[in-house]
């Protein structure tokens, strides 16, 4: 069987594709766990820059895989967490369950995530890609939260991810009706960030500008904003005293220095 999660390395930008492209990357347990053995892989590797998350075939991801209901329409309680077990475990410290962790994951990775949305998000799909820190869809996509549905709350880590893009109220639409939004207007309300008409390209393509930056500034700036969006305003100040402190003097932080002293482009080493 092929791999359910492909990842391609060149230059330093990590190309991450869901493929289960004859079930539009639909989630099944297997694919839970394949999802979250890709981001774990990156995780602690230095020449990866960058993270592209996309899906072969015609759709990002329709969300858990329809099979999986079955078993609820009889009276069952098949669930995801459960369909999912075999997920290992977060690392110290992280709260999130095994059914949270494929959007989560994204979240977690050191460097910037990319997310690049054609066809359908819904559902499982949605949270996902919401789980990266960047989103480019195509205006006819068509994203959802879709759990409703099907008589569920979005339980993949919505909470953590929605809440930095919309309002509450808005948050509180999307989750009661699960409408389908397009990817115009999955931009409007604040969903995605960009749209174009070929997202694959315009992330690869933001990818490659981001690998050419210092990588350890662009790490320290993602761990910046993820830690203290949310937080008071001393934690906030702190750290942004202590990351800068140790990016000053630091060998790349120099070679930037250099480079734009110099009218060259810079050569960075990978993040110790």
């Amino acid at each position: 069987m092929a791999d359910l999660v492909t990842i391609e390395k060149q230059d330093g930008v990590a190309d991450v594709r869901l493929n289960r492209p004859d079930k539009y990357n639909a989630l099944s347990g297997e694919m839970f766990n394949a999802i979250v053995a890709a981001g774990e892989s990156l995780r602690d590797d230095a020449a990866v820059r960058v993270v592209v998350l996309s899906g072969n075939g015609r759709g990002f991801c329709a969300g858990l895989d329809f099979g999986s209901f079955q078993g609820m329409a009889g009276g069952g309680r098949s669930t995801r967490a459960s369909a999912a077990v075999a997920v290992p475990e977060p690392r110290s410290g992280e709260p999130e369950h095994a059914a949270q962790r494929p959007a989560m994951i994204w979240k977690r990775l050191p460097m910037p995530v990319i997310a690049a949305i054609h066809g359908v998000a819904f559902g499982g799909g949605c949270q996902i890609a919401l789980g990266a820190d960047i989103r480019f869809a195509a205006p006819d996509a068509k994203l959802s939260v879709m759990e409703i549905k099907w008589g569920l709350i979005p339980d993949m880590s919505l909470t953590q991810t929605l809440r930095d893009l919309v309002p509450l109220d808005v948050a509180k639409e999307l989750t009661f009706t699960g409408r389908v939004l397009s990817g115009t207007e999955a931009r409007e309300l604040g969903l995605v960030t960009r749209v174009v008409d070929d997202p694959l390209a315009a992330a690869l393509a933001l990818a490659r500008e981001i690998a050419g930056k210092s990588p350890d500034a662009v790490r320290a700036g993602k761990r910046l904003l993820e830690h203290t969006w949310h937080a008071d305003p001393g934690t906030g100040l702190d750290l942004e005293q202590e990351l800068q402190r140790a990016l000053i003097g630091s060998p790349n932080q120099i070679e930037a220095v250099r480079a734009n002293f110099e009218n060259r482009a810079p050569k960075f080493v990978d993040p110790a």
